[in-house]
């Protein structure tokens, strides 16, 4: 639509990975030598981590087309997989005939070995590129370092790079992943671009499209940057939706009012509140990409509080509607399409829409009035608790969360997750439930959620190391009942060495960032773990 406007050839802020367009920034240019050092090198194992939409995928693609003529690589992107399911996608990628026994991880692995051999024998380096690996169970994740005992006297016959988000970090510190965690020879982080490079970034990509002279003002590059944290992905939805609105305003180059108005259309809110919800997304975002909740970076819940309330006023001018009921499992439809399903129930994707169902699901009503959703939770014992992350998050804090999605054209669209399986998740729309593919679900998704939980002490605050305060107690009782034995004195209010242990204890069970402090995201999946009645993610089994 807009690019003979503006003398384009192509769109160029696709979000769909593409070399062409691959721009190497100081930090891209450091991830891909790492990257191609892990091959070269003949034994290295490599771990490449980054935030939702920094570019790790398209960073891949870049990997791939530098590769030497004499590799041969599997590259594995579904983390659904069992360590049986793992191995046989490695050898249906390598083009291995299949075993007779394929169900037997000893011959699945006997044959590999035997390829890897017979490959290293020609001459032939065999690389394994496992894409998503947070999400992978720990089985497959100790059947990745059997692989690494695949070897010569001298060489490693696989090169792995594993490539995930920030969790992967933490799940490698788990203790019993430490073998692991010692085999990787190079690990880098992925960092948002700086502002400098995005600018470079946004050039660099109309120049690829065949932009003749710029189109975005040196100050609208520095609002792109503000507003989007300087993660690529949304820079480029922002950037798309700003084109669009040059080309409808008839504006030969695009100007920080524009970027503005883009990104509020973008976010799905009035442009009156922008300014308020960017920095919520922004302080979201900054604290994905760090790998840190917000309580254990050292904010209070007060802080968290300040936050939520300065992005709330979006919420509460919005005609109400009826509470919404989730509708019975019998009566769900099934969604081919999760892009037209959005577009036709684009009445019911606002903000209100998804908090009014949110809330009848905690059997209580949205009012209209002048407080926010997240102020008119306080009133029924409930927070609100938003953060970026991933969908593996989402599950395991096991309760139902309003997602944005954003569809082709870059219109945001909020939507109540109401279950999340491997493959399938149910969501609500105007009262009525839809099954829908995770895949397209993780598609049109870049991360935020918000969810209600209900805080079992009187004042949300997170809980460390050193701390006296009489809801101390309440914890010591709290862990001691789900780890099944005593942390005494059992009546302190003091957090002390061995609360300290116990904390950190349960946050290697439940796979948290391991600092033995216990913020809100712990705290919930203490309350999940107590079994505290509230409305779940995960149907129990």
């Amino acid at each position: 639509m807009y690019k003979s406007f503006f003398g384009l050839n192509e769109k160029p802020f696709s979000i769909t990975p593409n070399p062409r367009y691959l721009y190497m920034s100081e930090r891209h240019t450091e991830a891909l030598a790492h990257l191609i050092y892990g091959i070269k090198d003949g034994g290295g194992f490599v771990q490449l981590t980054g935030e939702v939409g920094t570019g790790k995928t398209t960073l891949i693609r870049g990997l791939l087309q530098r590769l030497p003529e004499n590799a041969d690589v599997a590259l594995i992107l579904n983390p659904q997989l069992s360590a049986t399911e793992f191995l046989l996608a490695i050898i249906e990628e390598l083009g291995i005939p299949r075993p007779a026994q394929a169900d037997s991880l000893k011959a699945l692995t006997d044959v590999l070995n035997k390829f890897l051999l017979a490959n290293y024998s020609k001459g032939r380096r065999t690389i394994l590129i496992v894409d998503e690996a947070q999400n992978f169970a720990v089985d497959v994740l100790e059947q990745i370092r059997l692989l690494t005992n695949l070897e010569t006297a001298k060489h490693k016959l696989l090169q792995i790079t594993l490539i995930g988000q920030p969790e992967l970090r933490t799940m490698l510190a788990r203790n019993d992943l430490r073998q692991l965690a010692q085999r990787i020879t190079a690990r880098y982080h992925l960092e948002p671009l700086s502002q400098e490079d995005t600018e470079a970034y946004i050039r660099h990509r109309l120049r690829v499209a065949g932009a003749t002279r710029p189109i975005f003002t040196a100050l609208a590059c520095r609002e792109l940057y503000r507003l989007s944290a300087g993660i690529p992905r949304v820079i480029n939805v922002i950037a798309d939706r700003c084109l669009l609105g040059g080309f409808t305003d008839e504006a030969q180059e695009i100007t920080p009012k524009l970027v503005r108005k883009a990104a509020s259309e973008v976010y799905g809110e009035d442009p009156e509140l922008e300014k308020p919800l960017m920095t919520v997304l922004r302080l979201a975002t900054i604290a994905g990409i760090a790998g840190i909740c917000i309580a254990a970076a050292g904010f209070t819940a007060r802080h968290l509080t300040d936050i939520q309330d300065e992005a709330a006023p979006a919420l509460a001018n919005i005609a109400p509607r009826a509470p919404v009921l989730i509708e019975p499992a019998a009566s769900r439809q099934q969604a081919s399409d999760l892009e037209e399903l959005l577009l036709l129930n684009a009445e019911f994707t606002d903000t209100r829409s998804a908090f009014e169902t949110l809330f009848s699901l905690w059997n209580v009503e949205l009012a209209r009035t002048s407080q926010t959703a997240c102020e008119q939770a306080k009133q029924y014992q409930l927070s609100c608790f938003f953060r970026r992350g991933s969908l593996a998050q989402v599950q395991q804090l096991d309760r139902p969360a309003i997602l944005t999605l954003n569809d082709i054209t870059g219109t945001s669209h909020q939507i109540l997750l109401t279950r999340l399986g491997k493959k399938e998740a149910i969501i609500s729309l105007g009262g009525q439930s839809y099954a829908i593919n995770v895949d397209e679900l993780s598609a049109l998704w870049y991360g935020e959620y918000l969810l209600l939980w209900r805080p079992q002490i009187s004042t949300v605050k997170s809980f460390a190391p050193g701390m006296r305060d009489p809801d101390v107690t309440w914890l010591r009782q709290s862990l001691a009942a789900i780890q099944g034995r005593p942390i005494n004195p059992m009546q302190s209010d003091v957090f002390d060495a061995e609360l300290e242990a116990r904390v950190r204890d349960y946050q290697i069970a439940r796979r948290l960032t391991v600092d033995g402090k216990v913020g809100e995201q712990t705290q919930i999946l203490m309350n999940t773990d107590l079994d505290i009645g509230v409305p779940r993610l995960v149907r129990a089994n």
